[in-house]
């Protein structure tokens, strides 16, 4: 049965044009282009891509979401295959054997709208938001002993929120007169009760949702972890392709990519030859006015793209 929760993607055809633009030097007729779309979520980007690759061509997938494999699993095309993994596990292809990587951060819509995940404040749910619901710990199994100062750290580094140690106070006090939080509603309205004022249109609990979320993940750790990868696994002219949704995310990106678009000089030995560039930085996209007034969840949205240089790319450290 059809699931009814549906995902349009973001920056679609910018995104697969911008991964096709790649032109490696290691590519020919004995080393096909490999692809990798490190973040499946309900395939948009990756169906796009195989509806224009070359019949040898080959595309890996990427995806911590049961149910994205299961999405996955009626893509019936032999170049195509997926890992129940994160992406932080890019860096286990071998050296310098990708033409293209695209990341295509945050959650889908229907990780949004399904209330049994816990992502939303919106419907009343578990309060889980793991991205891999086989393993891992929920939101409600850390909140239920984790130290207040904790809580508040996590509110105030992952979602920018200035109530966060008020939040985080209430979380711990609810938890000792009443028990811990178990719903998404429970600490929607407990954030609401704690936050007296708050953005106009914005529901008080956005913040410490995204928050929990990021944290529970490892969502920037990760992300971390995916780009260092991309600098060993993209040959020379290989594009790097990142689409990302919340400031913390964008600039990580861009700083990374900022760091590998230049030579670095090192002050200590001014004669030594520097750091080669590995990156040179291509373009900043940001969605249409007519793609946001169409996806409403796109008006965030910023895709950045990096091509890898014709510097030899390092050997993944054992």
């Amino acid at each position: 049965m059809q699931s009814p929760w549906t995902h349009t993607t973001v920056l679609l055809s910018e995104a697969v044009d911008a991964l096709l633009g790649a032109v490696p030097s290691a590519s020919s007729a004995d080393t096909p282009p490999l692809f990798v779309d490190a973040t499946f979520g309900r395939g948009g980007h990756s169906r796009l891509l195989l509806s224009k690759l070359s019949a040898n061509a080959r595309l890996i997938a990427f995806d911590k979401d049961p149910d994205a494999l299961a999405e996955a699993a009626t893509i019936e095309d032999e170049r195509f295959s997926i890992r129940h993994q994160g992406f932080r596990h890019l860096g286990e292809l071998p050296p310098a054997s990708v033409a293209g990587v695209l990341l295509d951060l945050g959650i889908s819509s229907p990780q949004i709208d399904n209330p049994a995940r816990g992502f939303s404040f919106r419907f009343e749910g578990p309060l889980d938001m793991r991205m891999d619901t086989t393993r891992g710990m929920s939101v409600a199994e850390w909140l239920a002993d984790a130290e207040v100062d904790s809580i508040a750290e996590v509110i105030r580094e992952y979602g920018e929120e200035r109530f966060a140690s008020p939040i985080a106070k209430a979380i711990v006090a609810r938890r000792q007169t009443r028990g811990p939080l178990v719903s998404t509603s429970e600490l929607a309205q407990l954030v609401a009760d704690t936050v007296k004022t708050r953005e106009s249109g914005q529901n008080p609990a956005t913040r410490t949702f995204q928050a929990f979320r990021i944290f529970i993940n490892a969502e920037l750790e990760e992300l971390q972890q995916a780009l260092e990868a991309s600098l060993h696994v993209l040959q020379p002219g290989g594009r790097l392709v990142v689409i990302s949704f919340h400031s913390l995310e964008d600039r990580i990106v861009k700083q990374f990519i900022a760091k590998h678009s230049k030579e670095i000089f090192d002050r200590r030995a001014p004669f030594a030859a520097p750091h080669v560039m590995q990156f040179n930085a291509l373009a900043r996209v940001k969605p249409s006015a007519a793609e946001v007034a169409a996806n409403p969840r796109a008006r965030s949205a910023i895709m950045r793209v990096a091509e890898r240089t014709a510097a030899a790319a390092p050997e993944l450290r054992s």
